[in-house]
């Protein structure tokens, strides 16, 4: 069986309109930032902006787009909420990056792949925002691996959804 070997010509990179690169992120942010006012649980398992950064690093398949992506959302949802500014930056940078890099990599257009990349971005997520929260701002953090997954696990069939969604605004370049 031959191998062959996927050269950076071959790989699908998407790019997206205006309202929908700065849409489609506003309406994560707004939707975290005030749904778990009414439904606390929410914010708990849920976490939209994140899957917004995950779905837009890998259709662009671009490290710096990615990285920067994930900066600005990461940025922004730390000025709505009401902890240390910084600390999503970080973490969404790590994921921005790491998502558009192994994007380039990976069938990211399959389901199951999708839902194995988000589950394991969701954590590597929470690992970096952790570390950062209590290494570097010595915020109080407790971390418990049964709900890590499970929020990982609904964030990862949530993002399958969302991301079927939001392929209807990806545009070949």
């Amino acid at each position: 069986m031959p191998i062959t070997y996927t050269s950076g010509e071959q790989v699908e990179v998407y790019r997206f309109s205006l309202p929908v690169t700065i849409g489609v992120p506003l309406v994560a942010l707004i939707v975290q930032a005030y749904v778990p006012k009414y439904f606390p649980s929410f914010a708990v398992y849920v976490d939209l902006p994140l899957l917004v950064t995950i779905f837009f690093a890998m259709a662009r398949r671009n490290p710096v787009a990615g990285l920067f992506t994930g900066a600005i959302i990461g940025l922004v949802q730390d000025m709505l909420g009401s902890r240390e500014i910084g600390i999503y930056g970080i973490a969404k940078t790590v994921v921005g990056y790491g998502a558009s890099s192994l994007g380039v990599k990976l069938d990211v257009e399959n389901a199951g792949a999708r839902l194995l990349v988000t589950l394991g971005f969701y954590l590597v997520h929470s690992a970096v925002y952790f570390t950062v929260a209590r290494g570097l701002v010595n915020s109080t953090q407790h971390w418990s691996w049964a709900h890590g997954v499970l929020a990982g696990l609904v964030n990862a069939f949530l993002g399958v959804i969302l991301y079927f969604v939001l392929d209807r605004f990806k545009q070949r370049t």
